[in-house]
């Protein structure tokens, strides 16, 4: 709760009095100052603490300052239930039958995360690893990926960075578990069925904010962030917000080099009928000598025990560096208090281009591996947009919530390759310096791409909310209709604009959703709800070559429980989600084979998620996972009953963090990330071993010069434990080594 109020004081005692006010307000139940959008400040003094001058001291009264102090008595929840839901809008969750989490953007500078995989090292139900032969993040909900395409800023595909995300730019990550075609539409590469992760974009608040963070992560990485915002104008109606971030050198991996910078502007408005806000924003990114994923040869029968944790097999000449500018901007309108309408335009340009060197491992034992080259340019541009209305209105005693209106996405991707024809041997136990290698085989210009694939995406919605017995129960009903239409271009020059593939496909996904409330503190809930990706096209070695299938329809089937209060928050659900896949089978003894769409992978899994204050000053986030997932129908049904590649079959994760109750200021926080057996190939006959991480953090917040200021020090891995993290899509990626990381924060 914030309170202002003006204390006239003495000159003199200007500066004893703000310290006695700060530390006052330090309370067991958390500090919260440099962790929150409002700037921090101090609590009032308790009655009769302050001494009223007497008569003899008219003459200097005249001289006091009347100074403004503001008070957070409580800590503000990093992470909450809720969230931005697409078609439904901005939703708590307690209200809706989807369960959806937002972390904030205080718990991103407390943890002092840099990239968007290091925020989801929060949740239990997300596990990051790497794109396909890249240094892009990926990451696995309910076990199905999440392409760095397929993130959503303000529910909009298509606007965000693909291969790295800078979180300083953002309020919120939210993460929704669970199939969303008709929430957001059909992701543009496809992915998102088993969840959805969208962020939002920081706006001015009502109290000014100049915030200044410095950073070093180990090795030798250092970086800082100023973060500013105003609100001005008559009743404050204008915004402007500032952030901009940088980071340069040697993270923890040994000769491996990141850099970033990003730029947000983001300006709002607003009056009492509509609000209007816009983002422009710049990101680069890079990676030079990374650590890669590794690759299984053919011939290898078991996994490879993990390098040493800080150990890099890369080389150091493999590369990638990412460079967007991408934006937004947002109107609503009330015509009335019961009918809003809104729209949505955002853009994204995208400059990419790298050298990729992924060994590739020939013998488990000793580490022998053989390794190439690719240098890939790509350039992309997108543009997304949303339009609808949002009406409310009651026909007798049911309340209705109406929700229409359409979306759209278009997308051009402009690459090529050169790739060497030759490998050379390497070890990933005792890597030795390779020189570059000469890419004498190209597929395009890769000094001027052209398109390789166009997308077009478009859908109508709707849905109806009916709410019953004092909103005691909610029953949702929708539909989304989606068109896909997708042209693929050939690398060739001799067919250099010529059109090799097209798909022209439409599907409806519909949407159910349940909830009741037993209390108000309480939710059951249930939802059938389905995930759309672009149907497969018969490849050129089977009899059905060319032949487009419709979209893939994932069916989610889900029930849960939620408990809210506005300290503390939990979650139970149980899921199912079921995805169709293609693959070629054979005929008989013709020694052909027929392209079918007949496989099917089942997921079926327990979720919990506990968030907020346990006891006073005792904080927890985390939650653990239970998941199975099954192949079925697979060709020949040799593998059928086998679990899916890279799925563990439990994660659990916890962050506690506990204010020391002999020293105001001060914060212990402890954080478990337990991930379960990974299964690295389709017969089951090789998988990760269980592994776990252990990370340990402190913060403590002070006064300087009446300036609140927060030091910040944690160490990722504190073991040092070698292990590797993931085996999705069936290659491996390393854990990271003990990393530490040291921050401070001023308000100034």
């Amino acid at each position: 709760m914030l309170c202002a109020c003006l204390i006239p004081v003495r000159r003199k005692t200007v500066v004893a009095l703000a310290v006695m006010i700060v530390m006052g307000s330090l309370l067991p139940m958390a500090p919260v100052f440099a962790a929150d959008d409002e700037k921090p400040g101090t609590q009032k003094k308790a009655p009769g603490a302050q001494k009223t001058p007497g008569p003899e001291k008219a003459d200097a009264q005249a001289k006091d300052e009347k100074i403004i102090v503001t008070a957070s008595r409580r800590n503000q929840m990093e992470v909450t239930s809720g969230g931005q839901l697409g078609v439904l809008g901005n939703k708590k969750g307690l209200d809706v039958p989807f369960n959806i989490r937002s972390y904030s953007s205080s718990l991103i500078l407390n943890q002092q995360s840099q990239t968007l995989g290091q925020v989801l090292e929060n949740d239990p139900s997300v596990r990051t690893t790497y794109g396909y032969g890249n240094f892009s993040e990926m990451f696995v909900i309910r076990g199905f990926p999440v392409d760095g395409d397929d993130v959503a800023i303000n529910g909009l595909y298509g606007i965000t960075p693909r291969q790295l995300v800078s979180p300083q730019l953002y309020d919120q990550v939210q993460v929704l578990n669970g199939a969303s075609a008709f929430l957001n539409g059909a992701a543009p590469s496809g992915s998102a069925i088993g969840g959805n992760i969208n962020l939002m974009f920081k706006h001015a608040t009502k109290t000014p904010i100049t915030r200044v963070t410095g950073d070093y992560t180990s090795n030798a990485l250092g970086g800082g962030s100023v973060d500013f915002g105003r609100r001005f104008g008559r009743d404050k109606a204008f915004g402007f917000r500032l952030n901009v971030a940088g980071q340069d050198g040697e993270d923890s991996i040994d000769h491996e080099y990141r850099h970033s910078a990003a730029v947000g502007a983001d300006f709002d408005w607003h009056n009492d009928d509509t609000r209007i806000s816009l983002d422009m924003n710049y990101q680069n990114q890079g990676v030079n000598g990374g650590r890669p994923a590794i690759f299984l040869g053919t011939g290898v029968t078991s996994v490879p025990r993990a390098a040493a944790p800080s150990h890099n097999f890369g080389q150091r000449w493999a590369y990638n560096d990412l460079n967007y500018i991408f934006g937004m901007l947002n109107i609503e309108h009330d015509f009335s208090k019961h009918i809003t309408v809104y729209g949505a335009f955002g853009g994204l340009g995208g400059n990419e281009k790298g050298e990729y060197a992924n060994p590739t491992v020939t013998d488990a034992i000793t580490g022998a591996a053989t390794i190439g080259s690719m240098y890939v340019p790509y350039n992309q541009t997108n543009e997304s947009t949303r339009a609808g209305v949002r009406a409310h209105f009651r026909t007798g005693p049911v309340r209705h919530e109406i929700n229409a209106g359409g979306s759209s996405l278009w997308e051009e991707a402009d690459t090529a390759y050169s790739m060497a024809l030759t490998s050379v041997t390497t070890n990933i136990y005792n890597t030795p310096y390779i020189s570059p290698l000469a890419n004498t085989f190209s597929g395009g210009d890769v000094a001027n791409p052209q398109p390789i694939n166009r997308t077009r995406l478009y859908s109508l919605f709707f849905s109806d909310t009916m709410s019953f017995f004092h909103d005691r129960v909610a029953l949702t009903g929708g539909f989304r209709y989606q068109n896909m239409l997708i042209n693929g271009y050939d690398y060739a020059a001799s067919g250099r604009g010529a059109i090799n593939s097209h798909y022209d496909q439409d599907a409806i996904t519909p949407v159910v959703g349940l909830v009741i409330h037993p209390t108000r503190q309480t939710a059951l809930y249930f939802n059938r709800i389905e995930g759309l990706s672009q149907g497969q096209t018969a490849p050129a070695d089977t009899i059905n070559q060319g032949q487009i299938f419709a979209p893939y329809k994932s069916t989610q089937y889900e029930v849960g429980a939620k408990y809210e209060t506005r300290r503390f928050s939990a979650s139970l659900a149980v899921y199912e989600i079921s995805q169709p896949n293609s693959y070629s089978q054979a005929i008989g003894n013709t020694g052909q084979s027929i392209f079918v769409e007949d496989g099917l992978q089942r997921n079926r899994g327990i979720e919990l998620n506990v968030n907020g204050e346990i006891l006073p000053g005792l904080r927890f986030n985390g939650g653990g996972t239970v998941i199975d997932a099954d192949l079925r129908r697979t060709a020949g049904g040799l593998q059928n009953g086998h679990t899916a590649i890279g799925i563990p079959n439990y994660t659990i994760n916890g962050n506690l963090e506990y204010d020391l109750p002999f020293l105001k200021g001060a914060t212990v926080v402890g954080r478990v990330v337990n991930t379960g057996k990974q299964m690295v190939n389709t017969s089951n006959t090789m998988h990760l071993p269980v592994w776990t991480r252990f990370d340990l953090a402190a913060r403590y917040t002070f006064v300087a010069d009446h300036k609140p200021l927060t030091l910040r020090f944690g160490v990722d891995n504190l073991a040092n434990t070698r292990y590797w993290s993931s085996s999705f899509n069936g290659y491996l990626l390393e854990g990271l080594p003990r990393t530490f990381k040291f921050s401070f924060t001023a308000d100034l």
